[in-house]
């Protein structure tokens, strides 16, 4: 038994087919074999045939075209003894351990790849479960089972399972819901499907009846289908989900396409994968934000210091793998909020461009459609957008909604106008986007005592940017001006309550000044613009400590 333990998975089967050689699989055999039966039957969950199958099929993974007969031959028993156990090697292949290749005259099998290596590393095979999926992604596993079964590997009856399984794991996606919508009749449905995998693999809009005449598991399932067809009386026809071709004017009964309504209805998520490569485009790149010093009080660059270092990618990826072991969501949610001209938006950039981290700019009137039900289409397909990024960069890019006052604002009560509902329902998108989140997001905005209790718990992190104190404010000005002595900043920061954004504004005034006039600008020129920058004028003269 100390030798049995030490051997590998793949030690017990080959132990197992030495063993079974010239046996015929009698009694004794399975007694000499216990110890290794046991051992792949409790890591494979088999029972004691399905194992000897397994480890045959297994000596045999070299070869893609495996017979029944060639494992009688090794057993030395005849082929009629081995088909009484294929409901067990049935069950192999429903578990995804085998393919079988089906024809008129036999079948055979292989080994797939992806078995062999997991059996290599003495783990027990399981199909990756495809939940949570894009709708690329889907199409891409439809195309496999669509090859699959093609190629006779296959069968009918197994494809619709693998595909119900795949549409019920996936019934986030508007494709599944669709699917589940219609629910045509069962052959239909499996008709429909095939239907949208050649339009979405091949923009495929004229297929005929050679197309998938050997879809269905039986000839008089195709003829069925095929008369229904031709004199239009299929159900497809009726749900105005599939439509003749047209040939010279002239109805082609042996030609179909997919509907417009049918492209929009059922494919409408795959508009967005041309919006999603339009959004890459205008990702704004970190590599292209400018370095620039910001200034804050204390208490705000504390936290924006947190914020940063929680962002650069080796904290993030960590605190991330944290928060998931402790079944926790991982995304994060920021709000920055404050004045105009704090730095909010800037600061976004900032960490971006520290952290290596692109930024997905959402443009908020963009998002707001005259048109009933389109802004939340629009919203929808920002996050489904943002998620594509976050899945193909190799660093998160950080979702910026910036001024988004206008859509995390407290949500009207029922009853009120269609405009109510539709900002009601873009709001609920948000939230529950904001749920999910797998990335970054940061909102900016001007107010917040008018901000929705369900969004201010959902952010976070919090950051309030409060006007600069007199020495932030300082720096500011010497920063920006680097001309003005210390003193003269010093005073220009005590005598007016400027926020970042206004002494830009100052400072860019007198570069037009000094390029309009060839000279530098004077320190009455900068209080003279000082003096309109405010709103509010104060009529007592400001003086200065030369």
């Amino acid at each position: 038994m100390k030798k049995n333990a030490k051997l590998t998975l793949l030690g017990h089967i080959e132990q197992i087919v030495e063993l079974s050689l010239n046996s015929g699989l009698k009694d004794d055999f399975f007694e000499k074999a216990k110890p290794h039966l046991n051992h792949v039957k409790r890591v494979l969950h088999l029972n004691d045939i399905q194992v000897v199958f397994l480890s045959h099929f297994m000596d045999k993974s070299d070869n893609s075209s495996i017979l029944i007969s060639a494992i009688a031959e090794c057993i030395k028993c005849r082929t009629l003894k081995l088909i009484q156990y294929m409901d067990d090697i049935d069950v192999l292949e429903k578990r995804r351990l085998i393919r079988c290749s089906r024809s008129d005259n036999q079948h055979s099998y292989r080994v797939p790849r992806e078995v062999v290596e997991a059996l290599r590393k003495n783990e027990n095979y399981q199909p990756v479960k495809r939940t949570t999926i894009s709708i690329e992604e889907l199409f891409d596993e439809l195309e496999k089972l669509f090859n699959e079964n093609e190629e006779n590997e296959l069968t009918y009856s197994a494809l619709k399972d693998e595909i119900e399984g795949l549409l019920t794991d996936n019934p986030h996606l508007e494709f599944s819901k669709a699917i589940e919508k219609y629910a045509p009749h069962n052959d239909n449905k499996m008709l429909l499907l095939f239907f949208c995998h050649l339009f979405v693999e091949n923009k495929d809009d004229n297929i005929v009846f050679r197309d998938f005449n050997e879809l269905f598991g039986s000839k008089s399932t195709f003829r069925w289908i095929k008369s229904s067809l031709s004199d239009k009386s299929n159900e497809l026809f009726r749900l105005g989900l599939i439509e003749n071709n047209i040939t010279d004017g002239f109805e082609d009964r042996e030609s179909f396409k997919l509907t417009d309504k049918a492209k929009n209805e059922l494919l409408g998520e795959l508009n967005m994968i041309e919006k999603r490569a339009k959004s890459k485009k205008d990702l704004i790149l970190c590599t292209s934000l400018t370095d620039k010093k910001m200034f804050y009080n204390e208490s705000e660059h504390i936290q924006i210091e947190q914020l940063t270092s929680l962002l650069k990618e080796e904290h993030f990826k960590s605190i991330k793998n944290r928060l998931t072991d402790k079944g926790m969501r991982t995304g994060f949610a920021c709000l920055f909020h404050g004045a105009p001209g704090t730095g909010k938006t800037e600061t976004v950039y900032q960490i971006a461009r520290e952290t290596g981290r692109d930024i997905m700019l959402v443009d908020i009137s963009q998002t707001k459609s005259m048109w009933f039900g389109e802004s939340e289409k629009k919203i929808k397909e920002i996050f489904d957008s943002y998620k594509s990024c976050v899945k193909e960069a190799k660093i998160a890019p950080i979702l910026l909604f910036n001024e988004a006052d206008a859509v995390i604002n407290k949500r009207q009560e029922i009853g009120h106008s269609s405009i109510d509902k539709t900002e009601n329902a873009i709001q609920n998108i948000i939230l529950q986007e904001m749920e999910n989140l797998d990335g970054i997001m940061v909102a900016t905005t001007n107010l917040t005592q008018n901000l929705d209790k369900a969004f201010e718990r959902r952010f976070l992190y919090k950051i309030e940017f409060k006007k600069p104190g007199p020495d932030a404010k300082k720096s500011i000005w010497q920063s920006i001006i680097p001309a003005l002595s210390e003193q003269e900043a010093k005073e220009l920061a005590s005598r007016y309550d400027f926020s970042g954004g206004q002494i830009e504004n100052i400072a860019r005034k007198c570069t037009v000044d000094s390029i309009i006039s060839g000279q530098e600008p004077t320190l009455e020129t900068l209080i003279f613009h000082c003096q309109n920058e405010m709103l509010t004028k104060n009529s007592r003269p400001i003086g200065f400590n030369r």
